[in-house]
């Protein structure tokens, strides 16, 4: 059955795989907020097992925000999560502060947690990762509502060095199709340096959200999402949800303008995860229904296949 709670909205989410369980990371915020665009606010991370991808067991909350005014002070919001050398877990996650109740501006930046299990977790003094103002839109230098850093995806190339790609936007191009993929790299885990963006302005997404970097028969995919309302430039018009791309070697160069639509926005924030028998099955929250409204909840996995151009499709 789907991953849902009662009492909750759930939405974005990430998994780690421990080999005989997958840990469900997910949003949530108390459906007693009554107005579900108050969710980003209040979002909290919860955590969830799974033998087999379908059926879960919920343990409840990983960590609280921070103080009011901290990084993470109004709200922790997606991120990912890697085993370093001596078997700790790390989960890069974003943390949120809204700077006033009744406006949307928001500075976002990336936080660490470490775990020995994957079950107690110990938040890190952050922020860890912020934006390079001489490489990225930051709050005022554009119309857009909020500094994009968020949704760090980390994975590590085969030399050894770790690589981060975060949600941002771009210093250039004719607003609001600005959305850029941002990247960091680390030798440590510890200390990140910002590099330029491996996308450019102007594919047509103002935003490209909840990275995801996996390979598949031997084919590197990039899994993101944006929805119908952030499309823009060659985009606008078209329906947004779940995206896929075909991609080299990473980090690498990528063109996103090539990005063709796995799933619509009935869907979203969707991830890719390999059951015990290595066949890939898509997940992603119930976004909303026929008539607009937020649904949350995520979905039962759907099996994924290449399809002869190389990209991901849902199989039929």
């Amino acid at each position: 059955m789907s991953f849902n709670l009662p009492d909750h909205w759930v939405w974005d989410f990430w998994f780690a795989d421990d080999g005989a369980q997958f840990h469900l990371f997910y949003l949530h915020a108390p459906r007693a907020l009554g107005n579900p665009d108050l969710r980003h606010r209040n979002a909290r991370i919860g955590h969830a097992t799974s033998p087999d991808l379908v059926s879960w067991t919920d343990h409840g909350l990983v960590f609280d925000a921070g103080p009011e005014g901290s990084f993470d002070g109004s709200a922790t919001w997606t991120g990912s999560i890697v085993r370093d050398d001596v078997g700790l877990w790390r989960m890069f996650y974003t943390g949120s502060r809204f700077l006033s109740p009744d406006s949307f501006a928001n500075i976002e930046t990336v936080g660490l947690a470490t775990s020995p299990d994957l079950f107690a977790w110990t938040k890190q003094p952050g922020p860890v990762v912020v934006p390079d103002p001489s490489l990225y839109e930051t709050l005022g230098t554009s119309s857009w509502p909020e500094e994009a850093w968020r949704d760090p995806w980390v994975f590590r190339d085969a030399a050894g060095l770790w690589h981060m790609l975060v949600t941002a936007r771009g210093k250039d191009g004719l607003e609001p199709d600005r959305g850029v993929m941002a990247h960091a790299t680390s030798s440590d885990l510890n200390n990140w340096t910002v590099q330029p963006a491996l996308s450019a302005a102007g594919s047509g997404f103002a935003h490209l959200e909840v990275f995801q970097l996996i390979a598949i028969a031997g084919q590197n995919h990039i899994v993101f999402c944006c929805d119908t309302a952030k499309l823009c430039g060659p985009r606008a018009g078209q329906t947004g949800g779940v995206w896929t791309l075909p991609v080299g070697e990473m980090p690498g160069q990528v063109d996103f303008s090539k990005a063709r639509l796995l799933v619509d926005e009935r869907l979203y924030a969707g991830r890719v995860a390999l059951d015990r028998a290595g066949k890939p099955h898509l997940l992603a929250f119930n976004n909303v229904t026929e008539n607009g409204d937020f649904r949350g909840g995520i979905s039962d996995p759907l099996p994924l296949v290449v399809g002869a151009d190389n990209y991901l499709v849902v199989e039929a």
